[in-house]
């Protein structure tokens, strides 16, 4: 539940500069005015120094092509360095695969590079790549799997042959599978180390609900009910070039890219896309739910609910909300918490928002065990005050001046360029989205902070978990209403021979 800067242009970075200096947003078009000699100025002669106007700032956006077998493809020239970047996103990822197999598409990730291809194993591909400093990488996420490549200009070439290689014949293999096997089985046999991962998990499962494909967890059993059969089935379901979004990044020529790309992917037959599966989202049941954990000494809360979309006509709103109540230092949440009451050492919150599902709405908190309840009701306390008290003109300006400045990060490299639009184009948003989400931020008003905070913000609707020592939280929990505990054991390993 919880973003890198690579490579500044000229013109960004003295347009960052220029709101060091300013307090006007990065946005604003107009000339600050010249500043009045005074004593002061004297004495501090930088203030002296003209701003100049901000020029308009409209990143190069990529160059998109629809082949006739329905596979999208985005081309992003940058000849700063010799490099050139590639990915294909395939449709359909860990919240597609059966339940009874959770885990298959993170295994499929993995072996699927380290199995190498009918031609060449995935060891001898390392040491080819090793050569030239480039890599091939493949991957399995909520949504979709991927395949990566990167390499020098000059080796383009070769190594994307490399990569249409191991997306067009690649070699599940048994040993590959087991080693990946054996990796989610050590990670599952540590998930409860961790105090905090055991809430930020619990607090998912209460969200979604625990069989929902947006909270399960690998067990032993998924695990290793997944075969060699199960990887090959799943790349031939998805790997069709209508269910793909093809992006290249890097110091080359459009056209000529285009042309090979044509070359490589055109002749691929059109195949049958993985179906959307529809879900149901519904708000946690209220109360506490409690994890013991007796080797601490501190308690991890998280208070939690339905977040929304960014397909939601209030999420400018919302974000704005988002920003006065948990965005950073200046945040309610932090000021009143952690600064003024000192309840807790670490808070903050979110309400996300997903592309195609609700986020999730959370507030979190690390506190000593003896401050747990005093913090978690200081923390509802400020989640009713989002409904009760408007923003002032003060916290609006400041969460809007926030949202605004930050948002040239999005556009700050080629290559974010690139990966937002592939991002938008993967969930059916207009390309323009991210240019809408300034004009929207700008709008909003504290009435319309007040609307949507009374509109989505519901105590009553939300979970509580809390993961701490029991034996040193006073007072305790269940003064705070009906505390069910949560079961976090680790079911065992299924016995060989699956008997």
């Amino acid at each position: 539940m919880k973003i890198t800067m690579t490579r500044y242009s000229f013109a960004v970075s003295t347009a960052l500069f220029a709101t060091f200096l300013a307090p006007t947003p990065i946005w604003a078009q107009a000339a600050a005015a010249p500043a009045k000699t005074t004593a002061a100025t004297t004495a501090q002669p930088w203030k002296k120094i003209p701003i100049p106007p901000l020029h308009a700032f409209k990143p190069e956006q990529p160059k998109r092509i629809e082949l006739t077998n329905g596979m999208v493809i985005f081309l992003q020239e940058d000849h700063e360095l010799p490099f050139i970047d590639g990915s294909i996103l395939i449709r359909g990822g860990n919240r597609d695969e059966p339940a009874d197999k959770v885990g298959l598409v993170a295994m499929y990730g993995q072996a699927w590079r380290t199995s190498g291809t009918t031609s060449i194993s995935g060891d001898k591909l390392d040491d080819q790549l090793e050569l030239k400093a480039a890599r091939i990488e493949t991957s399995g996420g909520a949504a979709n799997t991927s395949l990566r490549w990167s390499s020098f200009k000059g080796d383009f070439d070769s190594v994307f042959a490399s990569a249409m290689d191991l997306l067009q014949h690649p070699e599940f293999k048994a040993d590959k599978l087991a080693l990946a096997k054996r990796q989610i089985d050590t990670s599952i046999s540590r998930r409860n180390d961790d105090a905090d991962g055991i809430a930020i998990r619990e607090a998912i499962k209460l969200v979604y609900g625990p069989t929902s494909p947006f909270a399960r967890q690998t067990e032993y059993a998924t695990v290793n009910a997944v075969t060699l059969e199960d990887l090959k089935a799943w790349h031939d379901k998805t790997a069709v070039p209508n269910g793909m979004i093809v992006s290249v990044s890097g110091d080359f020529d459009a056209a000529a890219m285009e042309q090979k790309l044509r070359a490589a992917f055109e002749p691929m037959p059109r195949g049958q896309v993985m179906a959307e599966q529809k879900f149901t989202f519904t708000d946690p049941t209220p109360g506490v739910r409690f994890a013991n954990k007796d080797d601490v000494n501190q308690s991890n809360i998280l208070i939690v609910g339905l977040g929304t979309e960014r397909k939601n006509p209030d999420y400018y709103a919302l974000s704005v909300m988002n920003e006065i109540f948990s965005g950073g230092f200046g945040s309610r949440i932090v000021q009143n918490v952690r600064t003024k009451l000192g309840l807790a050492y670490d808070v903050g919150g979110s309400f996300s928002a997903s592309y195609d599902h609700p986020g999730i709405f959370y507030v979190e908190a690390g506190t000593k065990s003896t401050s747990t309840v005093a913090a978690t009701k200081a923390m509802l306390d400020e989640v009713n005050r989002l409904k009760t008290v408007p923003p002032t003109a003060t916290e609006l300006a400041k969460a809007k001046d926030q949202l605004l400045n930050a948002f040239i990060f999005h556009y700050d490299s080629p290559d974010k360029i690139l990966n937002e639009q592939v991002t938008l184009a993967f969930y059916g948003y207009p390309s323009d989205f991210l240019e809408k989400y300034k004009t929207g931020i700008e709008k909003v008003t504290a009435e319309d902070v007040a609307r949507v905070a009374n509109k989505y913000v519901d105590a009553s609707k939300l979970g509580i978990v809390v993961v701490g020592n029991q034996g040193e939280i006073k007072p305790a929990l269940s003064t705070m209403g009906t505390v069910t505990d949560l079961d976090i054991t680790i079911p065992p390993p299924p016995a060989k021979g699956g008997k």
